[in-house]
C-alpha cells in the first residue's frame, strides 16, 4: 500500500473562470464621491428621493468605520473600484435577443437550460445591470410581480419606497451604508395574498469586469398565507485585482407566509463578499435560508431572521468551504421578538490548504418572547493541519421561559476511518471523498441541485481527487 497522503484538492471552480473582454456601454470614475454617486442616479434615471438617499447614504459611509471584529478587509481600496458599469444592452425577455458573449456567459454556466427545465422564471445580471427577464405567464397570471429593481422603481415606486432598505438601513454597518449610496440591479417580487407560486425563481448575478463592485438588490414581498422558493447564484471569473460583492436581501413574509430562499455563492478567490441580508416574518409565518458558499477571498455574510409576530419560524442550513487564502467568517442571526416563534440554525464547514472557516451563530431573545424554542449546530471538518476553523456563538436570552439548545464540534478528518476504508479496497482519494461527502450531505441534500444545475459541480463530491 502506498503511503498515506493527507492532502486532498479544493473545490474545482475552473468551470467558473472564464471571462469576456470587458465592453461596457458606460461607467463611472473608480472611487467613491457624492458626483459619482450623483452619476449613477442621473444615469438610470432615478427620483430625486433616491438621488437623496443615495447622497446620505454616502454621507453615512464616510462616518462609519471598518468593522474590527472580523477579518481583515485592509486589502480593501475603495479609491480602485469601479462602482457602476452597464453593459452594452438593455433587458431583454429573450435569450436569442441577448448579446451573443452575454448569452455565451449564461450558456455555459447553465441558466437557460435550467429556466427551461424547472424554473418558472430567470433574471439575469451582468455586472451591474439586469439583462435578462423572463416569467411564466401562469404566474404572472396569478397577480406575481417578479422583475428587476430599476423596472420595480418605475412601476411599483409606492412599495419600492415603502420597503426599500427599511430592514438593512444604511446605518447599520460601513457596507449597507456603501450599498445604500452604489446599487444598482437585483430582483423585486410581489406575491399576493395566498398566492403559492409552485415552482422556484431564480437570479443570477455575474460579474465580469476586473477592479469592479457589484451592488444588487433584493427586495422579496410576500403576502399573508403566500408561498414562494427563491433561488440566488454567483459567480465572477478569477483577477489579479481585488474585485467587492456588497450586495442587499430584504425579505417580508406575511402573516401564514412561506419563503425558502437558497443561495449558493461562488466568487472567485479575489472577490470581497460582504453582503447583508434580512428577513421580517409576520404571525404564523416561517423562512427557510439555504446557502452555500464556495468561492471568495474573503466573505462576511451572516443572514438574520426579525420573527415578529407570534408563531413564527425561522431555519438556516448552511455548508462552506475554505480553502488556500480565503476566509469565510460567515454564520446566522435570529432575533425571536415574539412569543412562542421557534427557529434553528444548523452550518457545517469544511476546510483545507491553509483555508479559515469562522463560523458565528447569534439568538437573541427579547423579554416578553416567552415560549421561544431554538436550536444551534455548529459542526467543523479540517482536512489538513494548515486549516483553521472557529465556532463563535453568542446567546442574550432575556427571559427564563425560553427552550435554548447550542452545540458545536470540530475535527479533523479521521486518519483510522481513512485507512479502514482503504483496507475495504476504497481507493484513499475515494475513501476522503465518501468522508467528506457523508459530512456536508445532510445540508448538501436542502441545496437545489435540481435546479441551479450550475453549481452542481460544487457540491457533487464525486470527481476524482477533488471535492467538487
Amino acid at each position: 500500500m502506498s503511503a498515506m497522503k493527507t492532502q486532498l484538492d479544493e473545490v474545482d471552480l475552473s468551470r467558473y473562470d472564464f471571462r469576456n473582454a470587458e465592453n461596457s456601454a458606460f461607467k463611472v470614475s473608480r472611487g467613491l464621491t457624492g458626483e459619482i454617486v450623483a452619476e449613477i442616479s442621473r444615469e438610470k434615471k432615478e427620483p430625486p428621493w433616491m438621488l437623496a438617499f443615495r447622497l446620505h447614504s454616502l454621507e453615512v459611509y464616510n462616518q462609519i468605520a471598518l468593522p474590527i471584529w472580523g477579518p481583515s478587509l485592509e486589502e480593501l481600496d475603495m479609491d480602485e473600484i469601479v462602482t457602476y458599469l452597464r453593459p452594452k444592452t438593455d433587458m431583454k425577455g429573450s435569450w436569442e435577443d441577448v448579446p451573443a458573449e452575454i448569452r455565451d456567459t449564461f450558456e455555459r454556466l447553465g441558466i437557460p437550460q435550467a429556466e427551461k427545465e424547472a424554473l418558472s422564471g430567470v433574471g439575469a445580471q451582468y455586472d451591474s445591470e439586469v439583462v435578462y427577464h423572463n416569467m411564466k405567464k401562469e404566474v404572472s397570471d396569478q397577480g406575481v410581480v417578479y422583475t428587476d429593481m430599476e423596472s420595480a422603481l418605475t412601476e411599483h415606486e409606492d412599495l419600492v419606497k415603502k420597503h426599500f432598505m427599511k430592514l438593512v438601513p444604511p446605518t447599520d454597518h460601513k457596507f449597507a451604508a456603501l450599498h445604500g449610496a452604489v446599487w444598482s440591479g437585483g430582483s423585486f417580487v410581489y406575491v399576493p395574498e395566498n398566492v403559492h407560486v409552485e415552482v422556484p425563481l431564480q437570479s443570477y448575478f455575474r460579474l465580469n469586469a476586473a477592479g469592479s463592485g457589484q451592488f444588487e438588490h433584493t427586495l422579496i414581498i410576500l403576502e399573508p398565507g403566500a408561498s414562494l422558493h427563491f433561488i440566488e447564484g454567483c459567480s465572477a471569473p478569477k483577477y489579479n485585482v481585488m474585485n467587492l460583492h456588497a450586495g442587499c436581501v430584504e425579505l417580508f413574509v406575511g402573516e401564514g407566509a412561506h419563503l425558502r430562499y437558497s443561495t449558493i455563492e461562488n466568487w472567485s478567490k479575489n472577490m470581497m463578499n460582504l453582503n447583508t441580508k434580512r428577513a421580517r416574518v409576520e404571525k404564523n409565518g416561517s423562512i427557510e435560508w439555504v446557502s452555500g458558499s464556495f468561492g471568495s477571498h474573503v466573505s462576511m455574510l451572516y443572514p438574520s431572521s426579525m420573527l415578529v409576530g407570534e408563531g413564527a419560524h425561522s431555519e438556516f442550513t448552511g455548508i462552506t468551504f475554505a480553502g488556500k487564502n480565503q476566509v469565510l467568517d460567515t454564520g446566522s442571526k435570529v432575533i425571536h421578538s415574539a412569543p412562542n416563534t421557534t427557529s434553528s440554525i444548523n452550518t457545517k464547514s469544511i476546510s483545507k490548504n491553509g483555508g479559515v472557516s469562522i463560523t458565528r451563530s447569534q439568538v437573541v431573545v427579547a423579554p416578553r418572547a416567552t415560549g421561544v424554542k431554538s436550536t444551534v449546530s455548529c459542526e467543523s471538518l479540517m482536512l489538513d493541519s494548515l486549516s483553521r476553523s472557529d465556532t463563535i456563538p453568542g446567546m442574550d436570552i432575556q427571559n427564563d421561559q425560553a427552550d435554548i439548545g447550542h452545540e458545536a464540534r470540530i475535527g479533523r478528518i479521521s486518519d483510522q476511518a481513512i485507512y479502514y476504508l482503504m483496507t475495504r479496497g476504497i481507493a484513499e482519494d475515494a475513501a476522503k471523498a465518501l468522508i467528506v461527502r457523508g459530512f456536508a450531505a445532510p445540508v448538501a441534500k436542502e441545496l437545489p441541485l435540481e435546479y441551479a444545475v450550475e453549481m452542481n459541480n460544487l457540491i457533487n463530491l464525486e470527481m476524482e481527487g477533488s471535492i467538487g
